[in-house]
């Protein structure tokens, strides 16, 4: 009910949905960037255990599309040094590396702990806030996001609306095996982090090794009601919280 209402509201977001319902990835993204929004497309990444996928097939297409990726201040060191591997090896050449406004950290986490007190705050003015002021030209953004990963994205479209933008998931239908499939025939390098048991990687305080048999997502915010950070709900309207 709520999907047809958003459709009879959005019909271009039904005719995007049609048009490329049976396209592959390659050929989504490529519709996207150079015609449907060409110049007001950006990807959003966090050069975790899988970017390296979706910004080698994107880089294939146009390297110079916008890349934001959300520097949070309690990112790996690790992560650090790959998005630059990645950044040099792609030919990336419009990363726009984002975080919370100094005043923020400053008025809401002056100690840096509040992660550890209200997580879904915390993501909020470190990634959900930072976002919404980057996306500010942009009428759509990619994400590497997979039906596989939880629940809550297993019954999510290729193109969706949240707000007044539109979410292009390229990859909703792939999985591990698919992502390891193409790492491998591409040469692709694995995040640093993975080979030691972090299957999904984001902020330090945050995210823990994966034990075998478990979700690839469970080491993030293990222990809580938590699976998400903010900025892939469909309450993100604009950067309008979590």
């Amino acid at each position: 009910m709520v999907q047809s209402a958003v459709l009879k509201e959005n019909p271009r977001l039904g005719l995007l949905q049609q048009d490329y319902a049976q396209s592959k990835a390659p050929e989504l993204l490529r519709a996207m960037i150079q015609h449907d929004f060409q110049g007001r497309i950006a990807v959003v990444s966090s050069f975790g255990a899988e970017s390296a996928v979706l910004l080698h097939l994107v880089a294939m297409i146009d390297p110079s599309t916008p890349v934001l990726f959300l520097n949070t201040g309690k990112l790996f060191g690790e992560t650090l040094r790959y998005r630059d591997r990645l950044q040099e090896m792609l030919g990336l050449t419009d990363l726009r590396a984002i975080g919370p406004h100094p005043g923020d950290r400053g008025a809401l986490d002056p100690e840096g702990v509040l992660w550890s007190k209200d997580p879904d705050a915390c993501c909020n003015f470190r990634k959900t806030i930072p976002l919404s002021r980057a996306m500010e030209g942009f009428d759509a953004w990619i994400t590497g996001r997979k039906r596989f990963q939880t629940d809550s994205r297993a019954e999510m479209d290729a193109v969706e609306l949240v707000g007044t933008r539109y979410r292009i998931n390229p990859l909703a239908d792939w999985t591990q095996a698919d992502l390891d499939s193409y790492m491998i025939e591409h040469h692709l390098p694995a995040h640093p982090l993975v080979r030691d048991g972090y299957l999904s990687i984001g902020c330090m305080s945050c995210t823990s090794r994966v034990q075998a048999g478990e979700d690839p997502r469970a080491g993030r915010w293990r222990g809580q009601d938590k699976t998400e950070c903010g900025i892939h709900v469909d309450s993100f309207i604009d950067g309008g919280g979590i």
